[in-house]
């Protein structure tokens, strides 16, 4: 099987879009993705075949039912399966040649370090729910100069924040430290969507359950997010046209027919900002 494999035919069809030379750039390139869920695993795929062949991953995760609206590699016969190992199966057999640096056991204080090694960019794909160790992870990246970008799968759309070496951190943005896990979510939220484009159309609100870390998902948002993730990778990795990077904000709602680009200066201290986690804390409570 491997034996009909050829990197450069296999990502023929990506020339003109990027060049040549650009390909065999991103092929040599090392992107970090913690977890491998909705999106994350929609990333590692997407960022696969755009033909980057170096990956550390990370998740502890196995594949359930209730993963089936959204998440890549759920099926029947994942069920029970750890996400890491259905995840690089399906990668490699995209490219038999990938790099894979997996850790089983996700993304600890133990091994944060050796997670980012070699790094170029970094890819959130944790569950929103997954608040301390993201914050850790962030700050990581921001102590070693390694990009760190998020797109969440809001409704049927997606939010991207980047958080860029010299620019606002993701702890200066969310305001985060001291915080109880509630209110780090909350802010989480707002800070991810400040358009908040998706809240018109939540037509059940009990559903986003913050107590049980629970909320509704679509594919859409997912599929969405992967190709914002994928677009702004390459621009990173060949730096190659602008990234808005935090305080500024992406917002595109695919049900809403609505794009907003967002500026939030102080983030979580902007006026605005508190305003929306007042009103935020109201709707949730």
């Amino acid at each position: 099987m491997t034996a009909i494999f050829d990197y450069d035919t296999a990502f023929s069809r990506n020339i003109g879009w990027v060049t040549r030379e650009e390909q065999q750039l991103l092929r040599g390139k090392r992107v970090a993705i913690a977890g491998l869920g909705g999106v994350g695993g929609r990333h590692l795929m997407t960022l696969a075949r755009l033909g980057i062949q170096n990956f550390n991953i990370a998740d502890l995760d196995v594949f359930d039912v209730a993963n089936f609206n959204r998440q890549l590699g759920a099926d029947v016969t994942s069920v029970g399966r750890p996400k890491i190992e259905v995840m690089s199966e399906l990668a490699l057999a995209v490219n038999p040649e990938l790099d894979l640096r997996k850790f089983s056991s996700g993304v600890t204080e133990d091994n944060i370090d050796e997670f980012l090694d070699d790094v170029d960019l970094y890819v959130d794909g944790l569950d929103f729910f997954v608040i301390d160790i993201r914050e850790r992870v962030f700050a990581a990246c921001a102590k070693r100069g390694i990009p760190a970008i998020t797109a969440a799968p809001l409704g049927m759309g997606t939010a991207f924040l980047a958080f860029m070496p010299g620019k606002m951190t993701f702890e200066e943005y969310f305001g985060m430290q001291g915080q109880p896990t509630r209110e780090k979510l909350l802010r989480f939220l707002v800070g991810l969507s400040p358009a908040m484009l998706q809240m018109s159309y939540l037509v059940d609100p009990s559903t986003a359950d913050f107590d049980n870390h629970k909320g509704p998902s679509t594919p859409m948002a997912c599929d969405l997010c992967a190709g914002m993730i994928g677009s702004m990778a390459l621009k990173i990795l060949l730096d190659r046209g602008s990234v808005p990077a935090a305080p500024r904000g992406l917002h595109f709602d695919a049900y809403r027919n609505r794009f907003s680009q967002t500026w939030r200066p102080g983030g979580a201290r902007h006026p605005f900002q508190r305003l929306m986690l007042t009103i935020a804390r109201k709707r949730l409570a």
